[in-house]
C-alpha cells in the first residue's frame, strides 16, 4: 500500500498512483540528467567516465530506491526483481531504441564500451550469483525451502568491494584524461538541481512499489515477477531518455556508457545498500537464478552485436527488441502457469 495507506487502496487509483509516480520520475530524471552533464563538463570528465559513472549512476537512482523501499517495506524480491528486470531492459530495449534514433546511422562505439565496460559489467552479474549462492549455502533460512537463503551484510561487501574496483578503473581513466573544462556553470544551482532530482524520485519510487505490491496482490502476481516487468519498465525510464537523447546526439560511446554503467552501479550497489539497511533479506535462489540467466543470454547477446564493427546496427536493434518481446512473452507463461522454469517458494 502506497503512502502508509493515505491513498485509497483500489485497483484505480493504484494505476493512477503509478502513472503520475512514472510522470514524476520522468521528471526528476530530466533533472539530473541535465545536472550530470553540466557538472561533467565543468570538471572536465571524459565521455566514458560521464556514461558509465555520473550520468549512469543518476539515472539509475529509481532502481536504487526501489531496492531501498522495497528492503524497507518488507517485499525486497520486488526490489531485487526490478533490478534485474531493468538490467534486461537496459541490455536489449535501451540500445535498440538508441540504435533506432541515429537517423539511418550505426550507433557507433569503441573498444573502451566493448572491452572494458561491457566485460566488467559481466563480471559483475557473475558477482551477485556467487553472492546469491554464498547466502543460500552459509546462511539458509531455517525451516525454509532449500534454495532459500539470507543475504547478510558481511556478503553485501562482496559485491560493493568489486564496484570500488571498478570505481577505482574510471578513476584512472580520469587521470588519464586531458580535457577542457566549462567555466560558466552555476555550480550551486546545478548541485540544487541534482539533489532535487534524487528527492523526487525518492518519493515517486514509494508510491510505484506500493501501488505495483497492491496490484501483484490482488492479480496473485509474484513479488519477483511485478518487480522483472512493471516497476522494472518504470525505473528504467530516466536511462532510456538518457540514451536515446545522447544517440540522437551523434554520442554513442556516452548512451551505451549509460547503459552498461547503470547496470554495473544496479547489481554492485541497489542491492548491495538494500540489505545494509535492513541488515539481512531473504533470496530464493530458484527465482533468482533462471532471471540472472536471461541477463547473461541477454549481455552475451548485445556484447557480441557491439563487437560487430564496433556499432549496433538497425537490424541489430530490432533483434534485441525481439528479443525482449520473447522475454516479457516468458514472464507472462510463467505468471499464467503455463511454464514452470521460475520455481517460486
Amino acid at each position: 500500500m502506497a503512502y502508509g495507506g493515505l491513498l485509497p487502496d483500489t485497483v484505480a487509483a493504484n494505476l493512477l498512483l503509478i502513472t503520475v509516480a512514472t510522470g514524476v520520475v520522468w521528471l526528476g530524471s530530466g533533472w539530473l540528467e541535465e545536472s550530470a552533464g553540466e557538472l561533467s563538463a565543468y570538471y572536465g570528465l571524459p565521455a566514458v567516465v560521464q556514461g558509465s559513472i555520473v550520468v549512469a549512476v543518476g539515472s539509475s537512482f529509481p532502481e536504487f530506491a526501489s531496492v531501498v523501499v522495497a528492503a524497507t517495506e518488507g517485499v525486497f524480491d520486488m526490489g531485487v526483481g526490478a533490478v534485474v528486470g531493468s538490467a534486461i531492459f537496459n541490455v536489449l530495449v535501451i540500445p535498440a531504441l538508441s540504435g533506432l534514433a541515429t537517423d539511418d546511422h550505426d550507433l557507433e562505439t569503441n573498444r573502451t564500451v566493448v572491452y572494458k565496460e561491457a566485460q566488467f559489467y559481466m563480471i559483475a552479474v557473475s558477482a551477485l550469483v556467487v553472492t546469491f549462492a554464498l547466502a543460500v549455502i552459509y546462511v539458509p533460512v531455517p525451516g525454509g525451502p532449500d534454495l532459500v537463503g539470507r543475504v547478510t551484510r558481511p556478503l553485501a561487501a562482496i559485491p560493493l568491494l568489486l564496484y570500488c574496483l571498478y570505481l577505482f578503473i574510471q578513476w584512472q581513466d580520469v587521470g588519464d584524461h586531458d580535457a577542457e573544462t566549462a567555466e560558466d556553470v552555476d555550480l550551486r544551482g546545478q548541485w540544487g538541481k541534482l539533489v532535487a532530482g534524487l528527492v523526487a524520485i525518492l518519493v515517486a519510487v514509494e508510491g510505484l512499489v506500493g501501488s505495483i505490491d497492491s496490484l501483484a496482490r490482488a492479480f496473485g502476481v509474484p513479488e519477483f515477477l511485478a518487480g522483472v516487468t512493471v516497476l522494472a519498465a518504470a525505473t528504467s525510464l530516466p536511462d532510456t531518455l538518457v540514451s536515446v537523447r545522447s544517440a540522437r546526439g551523434g554520442e554513442g560511446v556516452t548512451s551505451l556508457g549509460n547503459v552498461l554503467g547503470s547496470n554495473t552501479f544496479d547489481l554492485l550497489v541497489a542491492i548491495p545498500v538494500g540489505v545494509l539497511i535492513v541488515g539481512s533479506v531473504p533470496i530464493d535462489f530458484a527465482v533468482a537464478v533462471p532471471m540472472m540467466g536471461v541477463l547473461t543470454l541477454a549481455t552475451v547477446l548485445l556484447f557480441a552485436f557491439l563487437r560487430t564493427d564496433l556499432s549496433l546496427s538497425r537490424i541489430e536493434s530490432y533483434a534485441l527488441l525481439l528479443a525482449y518481446a520473447l522475454f516479457i512473452a516468458w514472464v507472462v507463461a510463467e505468471t499464467v502457469g503455463a511454464t514452470d522454469l521460475v520455481r517460486t517458494a
